[in-house]
């Protein structure tokens, strides 16, 4: 009996002071109302009635996205701007002891942080240099909340929201710009266009010079091989004076209806001497 007594007490008194902690977690330890130790990960014992769990603080990153806010740039144009930011805890005594609600200090330091960037910049810079606020306020956030062991990793604006007449002045600046852009490249277009049309016709105009050119360059050395031939074959008079006959068909050139030769058809190869009457079709 005494023995199942000892067994029941000691069940009672070690059993729920056996502390599991779970990976990525770390629970504060205190004793008699001071900080004694920090358990880590895996099983672990505190002492019944003296000791008890201050904070259990979890080390994962965490994301947290927090509601616009209201920001004035240099040039005076309030807007709203908000700002996603993953940290994680780093030193669980720090952030148990050091700040009392960490995830609100963090917004409250970021909402400063950026109204201080926003103010020394115009509304043009504004828009476009978002990822130098982004390193800046990373850098401020982050050495601000060292102190309350945590790592802030990445900070981010989500949104810029500017007032609606400036939002509408912005849409019309861009509509102008896209269409300037489109009628520059229709232009450009057309510009390409005639040069492509004309370089297409000087191309051709040359194609055809140099094919004619080329056809009388064969025309004539055909010419001349065959005086070459005829000569090499020692023509006859009747020879010569037929040519001179096709010479004088030649001469009319189907414009003539009336010719006149002379009768002595031989003196063709040294004189031709022709009287045409030529009567021309209107």
């Amino acid at each position: 009996m005494q023995l199942f007594i000892v067994i029941f007490v000691i069940i009672i008194l070690i059993l729920p002071n056996l502390v599991i902690v779970s990976e990525q977690y770390e629970f504060i330890i205190e004793q008699l109302g001071k900080y004694h130790h920090t358990m880590r990960a895996g099983i672990n014992f505190k002492i019944p009635f003296i000791q008890h769990i201050r904070n259990k603080v979890n080390l994962k990153e965490h994301i947290h996205d927090f509601p616009p806010q209201s920001v004035i740039t240099k040039d005076n144009v309030t807007m709203m701007i908000d700002t996603v930011v993953y940290c994680k805890v780093f030193d669980s005594y720090k952030n148990t002891y050091m700040i009392q609600n960490g995830v609100e200090a963090i917004e409250k330091i970021t909402a400063t942080t950026l109204r201080n960037i926003v103010g020394t910049m115009e509304l043009d810079e504004l828009l476009t240099a978002r990822d130098k606020i982004n390193g800046h306020l990373l850098k401020e956030v982050d050495e601000a909340t060292d102190v309350w062991g945590i790592k802030v990793t990445r900070l981010e604006i989500k949104n810029i929201m500017p007032p609606a007449e400036i939002k509408e002045a912005m849409d019309r600046q861009m509509k102008a710009e896209r269409e300037k852009r489109a009628t520059i490249l229709e232009a450009e277009a057309l510009k390409q266009k005639d040069i492509t049309i004309a370089e297409g016709k000087k191309d051709a105009m040359l194609m055809e010079a140099e094919a004619k050119a080329k056809a009388i360059e064969l025309v004539a050395k055909a010419e001349a091989e065959a005086i070459r031939v005829i000569n090499e074959q020692k023509p006859s008079q009747e020879y010569i004076k037929l040519q001179a006959i096709k010479s004088v068909k030649d001469l009319a050139n189907g414009q003539a209806t009336k010719i006149v030769v002379s009768s002595d058809i031989s003196s063709l190869t040294s004189n031709i001497v022709a009287l045409s009457e030529v009567v021309k079709n209107k």
